[in-house]
């Protein structure tokens, strides 16, 4: 059972992207917080903690003074702050916990976003309290999400990492790949980093060939995906395949094989853009 749809208008409406949130959620900067009662969005590492009553869902709401809270902007119009919860925080009774990273998530697909928003803020908050430069305390720039050097004025701005992830096809089959620390019938398809001087595309031709001995070529972009795990952003594609022998690199995979469409392994979550990029290609071939 999930709280998720069986399947997304367009890609924008994955999980975890901005557009989950237009209805309830109008992001701000931290600084300056307009003070009062308001919603609390509260993390410990990929867990949120959340108000639960028979099948409705709501953010605690509290004022938020006696804790360290980062104003996030409005929530239903009202204040909205994150709360990082320490393994030894007492959570008050009412509150029960569920985790970002479900497979099958039972939070609704706005809550579940705006827990992988503040995830990623979080990590962002965490990494840059001291300066790259010089190694001075940082503090929040006015009306901003970038991080300024007290002592060195360096000013840094929030990294989030692309990486290319994308579906290689043949006629009737495609090609899949497993993760060593997968269960033995799940797979997925090709990703990885991007690197320097390297387009989206160029990472994900690489990929392919890195990862599986694989050519490919007519590579073409299908969507993306915010994954606040901890802070990438997922770039999808399709690619034909040109010739090659599979020979996987036992550093990435356990696995990798060419699998007629009729009779596909334990396939990713839909939550993921891997699987939107199944669903809407597979029916193609």
């Amino acid at each position: 059972m999930t709280a998720l749809p069986e399947a997304y208008a367009s890609p924008i409406h994955l999980p975890f992207n901005r557009a989950c949130l237009e209805e309830q959620f109008t992001l701000r900067t931290p600084q300056p917080d307009p003070g009062g009662p308001g919603y609390g969005v509260l993390l410990r590492d990929s867990k949120m903690f959340v108000v639960k009553e028979r099948d409705k869902f709501e953010l605690p709401h509290a004022e938020w003074s006696d804790v360290q809270a980062l104003y996030l902007g409005y929530w239903q119009g009202q204040p909205c702050r994150l709360v990082e919860l320490g393994d030894d925080d007492q959570v008050p009774d009412e509150l029960e916990m569920f985790s970002l990273l479900d497979e099958q998530p039972l939070l609704p697909i706005d809550l579940l976003s705006l827990g992988g928003l503040s995830r990623m803020i979080l990590h962002w908050q965490n990494r840059s309290r001291y300066c790259g430069y010089c190694g001075g305390p940082t503090a929040w720039l006015a009306g901003d999400w970038g991080r300024g050097c007290q002592s060195c004025r360096a000013h840094a701005y929030p990294a989030i990492h692309p990486c290319a992830i994308v579906l290689v096809t043949r006629p009737g089959e495609v090609l899949l790949t497993r993760k060593p620390a997968w269960a033995p019938n799940r797979y997925s398809l090709v990703a990885g980093f991007q690197e320097f001087g390297e387009s989206l595309e160029e990472a994900a031709i690489r990929e392919i060939a890195e990862e599986t001995g694989v050519i490919a070529d007519n590579i073409r972009y299908v969507g993306s995906q915010c994954w606040p795990f901890p802070s990438q952003v997922m770039v999808g594609f399709v690619a034909d395949f040109v010739s090659g022998e599979i020979r996987i690199d036992t550093q990435e995979l356990a696995d990798a094989r060419w699998f007629p469409v009729d009779a596909l392994p334990q396939l990713p979550p839909k939550r993921s853009i891997a699987r939107y990029i199944l669903d809407t290609t597979l029916s193609l071939l």
